[in-house]
């Protein structure tokens, strides 16, 4: 045992005026005697002229230095060392992605509280000159504690760590582990996990140690829940897959608007997955729920249940009239053509028909009046009262596109045009795609329509010749006519972004999430980007015009990671080109302080100590009497 603060020892002479004041002290035995007249004067001489007392066995004495004892060696921090598998300066990272979880652990306790309770224990071997950095590492890491050595302090933040319901993001984890020690003497990074990291991790210029968190490999998942329609009526896709060594059965129960409408069971073969797909169901469907539950019999553990519940949202095709007024434009015949949900017309300029159109496109001819709906502006001839057109301007050099839903996965960059007209529309449209001297592609909203602009003769590029034009009819249509507010997969991931896009009278925005909670949002110049989608469940988008819910929709969640339901601790994991054991060796050696203990016993003799001195103070013996004397020894 060796002393961080040995110099404090020099404290145990305080022992010597402790033992002094007690041979100062007058002590007394109380004798019952017949009188104590013949008594008097000789106590009197006693105290007058023996100051000193012989010092006697005395049991508070023995204590006092016992707590005095014990407080000198506190002080001088003892310490033993101690195995431990980082020392100096540590950051520890701490997986807190969905496959933390599982429930294998002893006691039913999770992987994540298995892992705090190992970080407690490598909090504890931390010496008084060690400091630690605790990330948590879910869909973004977080830094739960900066570099610290207060274990107080350390142990508080893991109180406040909590699992995530998504994967996790472990190379920008390690990147901020790296930073966190970086210039630091002795630094070092644990990882607390079950595995499962990407294998194209960068390499770190500091040792990094693994400790594997998880027993079981056992797990039941829904790995695919989502909607088609077919004719009238939804269709639904599911797919349940396992995870363990050994077939098993489980039901699948779906729920349908909050109603079951039912359960079946289903045997998937050991690491398989079975498929099922539900027809006829009601055409009223929106939210549906899957399940899965154990059989009464045949049934496996299923140690993760984050992945036993999967939605989706329907919702149904969109269908709309559109009027095509050109001369004879067979790229906008076919392209519109090609929508089985439209209903397409074709008409050459001229009066326009009577009937209404939920969008007109108006192919190099323009009315007197712009009809009262959405329209689509190929190469406009003349100015309106909504834009001006100027002069035609050649060798069209591409300049920059915009990052909008109207452009998803269309590349203009590319894009040759002969020439397009210069068309200024006065702030109610922004263009998406511009050239040197002028804008392509413009969109905006007037008067509760929306209207889109192309400045050039569709006859004057190759832009029908390339894939990018169906896509872009196809952004454009879901922009007039949008089944949903929002720009969403079938199913998005935990964390994955989803952006809102506002309506022509769309003032706000409020989404609620899958717990209840809601968030509001006012409009901006772009759409809304929400990316706080790391809850597993329904979310309901409204877009509001002041107090009023203009259109409502909703999206899913779901898990949906082979990596996080395939939760079968991996024995070691590779950063860079080196492979590291989950099985970290204790080669390190850090400080075990003993003061703790040392003043918890100073603590236990004090209590002790005050008990006896209301008990008695000397230690017991048997005095010496002879036969018919009375004694009264001092």
């Amino acid at each position: 045992m060796s002393f961080l603060t040995p110099t404090f020892l020099a404290l145990a002479a305080l022992a010597v005026p402790i033992i002094i004041l007690y041979m100062l002290r007058l002590r007394r035995r109380e004798v019952p005697i017949s009188s104590i007249l013949l008594w008097q004067r000789l106590m009197q001489d006693r105290e007058a002229n023996a100051p000193w007392q012989k010092l006697r066995r005395n049991l508070l004495l023995l204590l006092q230095l016992l707590i005095l004892a014990a407080l000198v060696i506190a002080l001088a921090r003892p310490f033993i060392p101690i195995p431990s598998v980082a020392a100096g300066s540590v950051a520890l990272l701490i997986d807190a992605s969905a496959s933390m979880n599982a429930t294998d652990m002893p006691g039913g306790a999770t992987r994540f509280e298995a892992a705090i309770s190992q970080a407690r224990a490598l909090i504890g071997d931390l010496a008084s000159d060690e400091v630690m950095t605790i990330i948590t590492v879910g869909t973004s890491p977080n830094v739960i504690s900066p570099p610290s050595g207060d274990q107080v302090v350390l142990r508080e933040a893991l109180r406040r760590a909590e699992p995530t319901q998504a994967s996790a993001d472990w190379e920008a984890a390690l990147a901020l582990a790296g930073a966190s020690i970086a210039g630091r003497e002795n630094a070092s990074v644990v990882i607390l996990s079950d595995g499962g990291l990407p294998d194209n991790l960068p390499a770190l210029t500091v040792p990094i140690r693994y400790i594997q968190i998880g027993r079981e490999a056992s797990n039941l998942a829904i790995s695919a829940l989502a909607t088609r329609p077919q004719e009238d009526e939804p269709q639904l896709f599911a797919a349940v897959t396992n995870y363990a060594d050994q077939d098993a059965d489980v039901i699948l129960s779906l729920e349908i608007d909050g109603e079951l409408l039912t359960a079946e069971r289903v045997n998937v073969p050991a690491g398989k997955t079975a498929n099922r797909t539900f027809t006829a169901l009601p055409a009223s469907t929106r939210v549906i729920r899957a399940w899965l539950s154990a059989p009464v019999e045949g049934g496996i553990s299923d140690y993760l249940p984050v992945d036993d519940v999967a939605y989706a949202v329907y919702t149904p095709p969109a269908s709309g009239r559109v009027l095509i007024v050109t001369e004879g434009n067979r790229f906008l015949q076919q392209v519109f053509s090609s929508f089985p949900a439209l209903n397409a017309f074709r008409t050459a300029p001229g009066e326009l028909p009577q009937e209404p159109f939920d969008l007109m496109v108006l192919d190099g001819w323009l009315p007197e009046k712009l009809p009262d709906t959405h329209l689509l502006i190929i190469a406009p001839p003349a100015s309106t009262d909504l834009f001006a057109v100027g002069d035609a301007f050649t060798g069209v050099r591409f300049a920059r596109q915009v990052d909008d839903p109207i452009l998803a996965f269309v590349d203009f960059k590319s894009v040759a045009i002969r020439e397009a007209a210069l068309v200024r529309t006065g702030g109610w449209a922004k263009p998406l795609v511009e050239a040197v001297d002028g804008p392509l592609l413009l969109a905006g909203a007037s008067n509760g329509r929306r209207i889109a602009i192309l400045t050039f003769d569709l006859h004057a590029s190759d832009l029908p010749l390339r894939i990018d034009f169906p896509i872009l009819i196809a952004n454009l249509l879901q922009w007039y006519s949008p089944t949903q507010p929002f720009d969403a997969a079938d199913s998005l991931r935990p964390g994955q972004p989803v952006v809102i896009r506002a309506q022509a009278a769309t003032s706000g925005y409020r989404i609620t999430s899958p717990d209840g909670s809601e968030q509001t949002f006012s409009v901006g110049e772009s759409p809304l980007s929400f990316s706080a989608t790391t809850q597993l469940g329904i979310y309901r988008v409204e877009l509001l015009s002041g107090s009023q819910v203009e259109t409502e929709a909703s999206f899913a969640v779901n898990l949906f990671s082979p990596d996080e339901s395939r939760i079968a601790p991996v024995d070691a994991i590779v950063v860079g080109e080196t492979e590291i054991g989950g099985k970290a060796d204790r080669d390190e050696y850090g400080l075990r302080e003993l003061w703790p203990w040392l003043a918890a016993a100073a603590l236990a003799v004090l209590i002790i100590e005050w008990w006896v001195y209301h008990r008695g103070s000397t230690l017991p013996w048997r005095a010496e009497e002879k036969p018919g004397v009375a004694s009264n020894q001092q």
